[in-house]
């Protein structure tokens, strides 16, 4: 198992959870909003949420900010720029940029669980430019052009 440091950047919060995972096989842990005021969202806007939170990732990794299903289900309130990058060099608080696509306004309150965070390894490439890349069957087939018989 992976250990990160974590830290709280915000006093008055030490009562939330750090993120954690609502099942064994979880692959996102749940981040909460670090607010003393409920922030309306209104139909069409975006909030930035902050969440208290600072980590130190280990390099070679990321953390991937993304929606919770249920919050896109029942509310149609969403991350944007899902999954959002955490780099490893990032020190600064984790904020959560929410979408209200619903026909309501929402309501985020203190200690609400909005959105979920996921570990994933990734490699960095030599970019290497040449004259042509080497043929598929699928070649230069874009958007939808899979699967045509």
């Amino acid at each position: 198992m992976l250990t990160i440091n974590i830290t709280r950047t915000k006093q008055g919060f030490d009562d939330f959870a750090l993120p954690a995972y609502a099942t064994q096989g979880s692959a996102g842990a749940d981040i909460r909003a670090a607010i003393l005021q409920n922030i309306t969202i209104n139909s069409g806007e975006v909030a930035m949420i902050p969440t208290g939170l600072a980590v130190e990732i280990p390099e070679g990794y990321e953390i991937q900010v993304r929606s919770r299903s249920g919050l896109a289900a029942k509310n149609a309130v969403f991350c944007l720029n899902a999954p959002g990058t955490i780099d490893s060099d990032f020190r600064g608080e984790i904020h959560v940029l929410l979408a209200n696509f619903g026909k309501e306004p929402f309501v985020v309150q203190r200690g609400d669980r909005i959105a979920q965070i996921v570990i994933a390894k990734y490699e960095t490439a030599a970019w290497n430019e040449v004259q042509l890349l080497s043929p598929t069957s699928r070649g230069t087939g874009g958007f939808g052009s899979t699967g045509k018989q």
